[in-house]
């Protein structure tokens, strides 16, 4: 069984915003594999799928961001999976716009959502799809530049790392993490 969370804030407010990227994957995947994530299950909405033959909850919390730990750690302790099984995506300003990076584990990087979730496990090893918005305008404060809708050319390059991730996430439960990796981290700037 593999647990898939997104992350994001709840409510029609916030769902086209820039930290919500998590939210938007999970969506992606539900329509892909005609599952609704409508069932409310501790502090969170989820919904359950099969990928190639792995049982999958794809899940999304309904704290806030800051939060998310609280949810996270109760869909763990209810349905049990290995750390490995774990994968929680997210948005991440330091990425470039659209370029997605997973990893099996690491800090926060300044994410609120992430270090909630971590804080609540009490380890950082559990997989994470991180997914590019790029850094705010100067003079732009990036707590509220997170919380804006996209621009309408922010909008085409973001719907096509969305789509990518779903896919990346499908890798991740029918492929495994290195492989998921091998196919969808692209080189860094100092790779070329």
């Amino acid at each position: 069984m593999k647990l898939i969370v997104g992350l994001g804030n709840p409510g029609k407010e916030y769902a086209d915003t820039r930290h919500n990227l998590g939210f938007m994957v999970i969506d992606t995947l539900a329509r892909m594999y005609g599952v609704r994530v409508e069932k409310r299950l501790f502090k969170a909405l989820t919904g359950t799928t099969v990928m190639g033959r792995e049982k999958v909850v794809l899940a999304k919390p309904q704290t806030y961001m800051n939060l998310s730990g609280q949810a996270v750690g109760s869909l763990v302790s209810w349905y049990k999976p290995d750390e490995r099984d774990i994968l929680v995506i997210l948005d991440d300003m330091d990425l470039p716009r659209g370029r997605l990076r997973l990893k099996a584990d690491g800090g926060p990087g300044g994410h609120k959502g992430l270090a909630s979730v971590i804080e609540v496990f009490g380890t950082d090893r559990f997989a994470r799809l991180r997914v590019g918005i790029g850094r705010p305008p100067a003079s732009t404060d990036a707590a509220g530049w997170v919380l804006e809708n996209f621009g309408l050319i922010e909008r085409v390059h973001i719907d096509t790392a969305v789509k990518t991730a779903a896919k990346a996430v499908a890798e991740f439960v029918t492929g495994g993490l290195d492989r998921a990796m091998n196919i969808y981290n692209a080189p860094s700037d100092e790779e070329g």
